[in-house]
């Protein structure tokens, strides 16, 4: 928190430096944080000054340190610095950017610029550059970097460790070395530990795992960051049709598609349908009511299906008003009920704790969870209702069992419906909040009063 507070006040102090025209005080002063500060810096220059300021304070950053920089700028503010600076300094920052990071800039900037860009580029860097370009948005060919180590199976660790000090500095990992036959298919890795412990003359054939865990260019990315979760590995290398290795998908990379997978979920949890990644203050009035009447309209006509099922138990109502009372904390006790075990559920399945086959374990321990809970909801109800309410033996009797039954059929409800939707190929997220919620309430009203119905002879 302290950190928070000191980045906050320098942000001020650059800001309030450069608003008075002392470019090198404020050059100085962003050249003290880490060069993700320094991002973050130029964002609030950027948001309280305007995108001239923010260019003059880049420009006087030293190169590697304003390349490292631009790297960690939000893609709208990567778009206002390149449309400021002249196409040499673009060149300059596009040519000493990761591999991996260049792809994503280049994917944002318009195709104009994109290609000056690959004017001035030989022609296996503008071979190299289309091809990753034309992997679809959400593939792994989109997340990988070709800077990797690659040594030969025919090779000696001598032979590999020279191969390492030459390109190391310029690869994204030397950790895990990948051996390729010379058709370039993926044979195995060797990790460093490996090679450093090992006689310089033992041949790599010797000492490679063959058991490599790998995915292909067109894998989704989401299943990508499922494998990163699953087996907690740095590196990931990427094959293409016929097992050659093309990439490796680092996990930085990966975090960003987590963070998109979980905002993803979260909107639809929400019942809000967005699949822009454009932040909230920049989507439109307008892209905002899309977003969110469908959902809307459809939890409404849920609503009159609830509505509709009191109005046929009007008679019912009439004779006893009081169970009017208890019909809201009956269908709000369901829906909660349905909507904790769904998002228990959604987290287990997200995470790999839950797989499908564990299906009849998810129902029967939430049976079991929600015959305890009920009971005990029950019991404190019914001393509620007959002590302080001062209602009859059968009211009570209603209302407990009724509570009992309806918080059994929404933790099991809630617990399966995610699991079927995964089955069926709908977004367990879609299950969550809203959907169970809806579900609960039509399925508490038939319950409550068809309970009520045979309980009170009405």
């Amino acid at each position: 928190m302290d950190s928070e507070r000191n980045f906050e006040g320098i942000a001020q102090e650059i800001i309030a430096l450069l608003d008075a025209k002392k470019y090198m005080r404020a050059r100085d002063k962003i050249l003290g944080l880490l060069e993700v500060d320094m991002a973050e810096a130029l964002e609030e220059v950027i948001e309280r000054l305007g995108i001239e300021y923010a260019v003059i304070l880049f420009r006087m950053l030293p190169k590697d340190v304003s390349v490292e920089v631009f790297s960690y700028l939000p893609s709208d503010d990567q778009l206002a610095v390149v449309n400021v600076i002249t196409d040499k300094e673009v060149k300059y920052i596009i040519d000493e950017l990761d591999f991996d990071d260049m792809i994503d800039v280049l994917e944002e900037l318009p195709a104009n610029i994109v290609d000056k860009i690959l004017e001035k580029s030989t022609k296996e860097e503008r071979k190299q550059i289309n091809t990753f370009l034309n992997y679809p948005d959400d593939s792994a060919g989109s997340l990988m970097t070709p800077d990797y180590i690659s040594l030969q199976k025919d090779w000696s660790v001598g032979d590999a460790m020279a191969h390492i000090k030459r390109v190391g500095m310029d690869s994204e990992t030397v950790y895990t070395c990948y051996v390729k036959d010379r058709g370039r298919k993926l044979i195995g890795i060797v990790s460093l530990r490996t090679l450093v412990i090992s006689e310089p003359e033992t041949p790599i054939s010797g000492i490679i795992n063959e058991d490599v865990v790998y995915v292909n260019v067109y894998d989704d990315q989401e299943d990508v960051s499922e494998m990163f979760k699953k087996y907690g590995y740095l590196a990931i290398p990427v094959v293409d049709n016929e097992m050659r290795i093309v990439g490796i998908i680092t996990v930085d990379d990966i975090f960003g598609v987590i963070e998109e997978e979980y905002s993803e979920d979260f909107e639809r949890m929400a019942g809000v349908l967005d699949s822009s990644d454009a932040e909230y203050l920049d989507i439109g009035v307008f892209k905002h009511v899309r977003n969110r009447l469908p959902w809307l309209m459809l939890l409404m006509i849920s609503a009159m299906l609830t509505g509709g099922i009191i109005r046929s138990f009007e008679r019912l109502l009439s004779n006893v008003i009081s169970l009017a009372v208890y019909l809201p904390m009956l269908m709000g006790t369901g829906g909660n009920s349905g909507s904790q075990s769904a998002t228990l559920i959604i987290r287990g399945m997200a995470v790999g704790d839950i797989e499908m086959r564990d299906a009849h374990k998810v129902l029967w321990k939430e049976l079991r969870v929600s015959l305890i809970v009920g009971l005990a909801l029950s019991v404190l109800n019914m001393v509620k209702i007959i002590l302080l309410d001062r209602e009859n033996v059968l009211v009570a009797a209603t209302v407990c069992v009724s509570m009992a039954v309806i918080v059994t059929m929404a933790k099991c409800i809630g617990g399966m419906l995610p699991m079927l939707a995964k089955r069926v190929g709908i977004d367990p997220a879609l299950m969550a909040a809203p959907m169970i919620s809806s579900l609960t309430d039509i399925l508490s009203c038939l319950t409550y009063f068809t309970l009520a119905s045979f309980v009170l002879r009405l």
